[in-house]
């Protein structure tokens, strides 16, 4: 049978202590990893999570990190190597919600706080990770973008243009690091069904469903399922991919 197995690798989720990073960190540990759950404000909730894979049998950590600052990564990447070791996986997770309203009604401090926490929370990591797994010969990077990013809806000026240009870096890192081994790529979930935030029958909801092929939305652990999947070897001949987990609603074409 095939499976995926990550034994021995270290993998850091940043945004780990919220609803979708929860679920990638607890696949993550069932494959085998060692996970560094990454956080900003919610220090009691991730070290619940880090408590609770490590009676899997691996070892876990709870780390601080203000993904919008470089120095704040690369204190964080230390530490993470000073107690689980260098990473292999970083799933680049975290994102600074807001409210959605039109062009000329949006904050530019909007705009710049979706640049900081989807570009540069990126480059920052791979600034702090990418030169270990290139020693190493092996890494995956992989950043949660979102369905929004190809359908550029009105009212999600911010947050599209913001997962555009977070799409525009990791293609050309992609391009970049890959003869060391590594492989760089995206998964862009739609409207997903999580812990808080379950399925229901409002009828905007049921008009979203409506558009999508599969005719439901999608949950939490099937985002995880396909972070998992790129995570190992199983994905070893794939890199610089956008792969929408939205049931059809998006679709790339060629």
């Amino acid at each position: 049978m095939i499976g995926i197995d990550l034994s021995g690798k270290v993998a850091v989720v940043t945004g780990g202590s919220g609803e979708l990073g929860r679920v990638m960190v607890r696949t993550l540990a069932r494959a085998g990893a060692h996970v560094a759950v990454g956080y900003l404000g919610n220090q009691a909730k991730a070290r619940e999570l880090a408590d609770e894979v490590a009676a899997l049998g691996v070892r876990a950590v709870a780390e601080q990190v203000d993904v919008t600052d470089l120095a704040s990564v690369t204190a964080m990447r230390d530490r993470v190597a000073g107690s689980l070791g260098a990473a292999d996986i970083i799933v680049n997770n975290a994102v600074i919600q807001y409210n959605w309203v039109s062009v000329l009604e949006q904050g530019i401090e909007d705009y710049e706080s979706q640049f900081r926490s989807c570009v540069l929370h990126n480059v920052h990591m791979a600034k702090a990770f990418v030169p270990a797994m290139r020693e190493k010969g092996w890494g995956r990077v992989i950043g949660i973008n979102t369905e929004c990013a190809m359908q550029c809806v009105g009212g999600q000026s911010a947050y599209a243009s913001a997962k555009r240009g977070m799409d525009g870096v990791l293609r050309v890192l992609a391009r970049e690091v890959g003869e060391g081994g590594i492989t760089v790529n995206q998964v862009a979930p739609g409207w997903t069904v999580s812990e808080n935030r379950g399925a229901g029958s409002s009828e905007g909801e049921m008009e979203y469903v409506r558009r999508i092929p599969l005719r439901r939305r999608g949950t939490d652990q099937e985002i995880a399922n396909v972070v998992a999947f790129l995570a190992s070897d199983l994905a070893s001949y794939i890199t610089g991919a956008y792969i929408p987990v939205s049931g059809g609603n998006v679709m790339p074409t060629i």
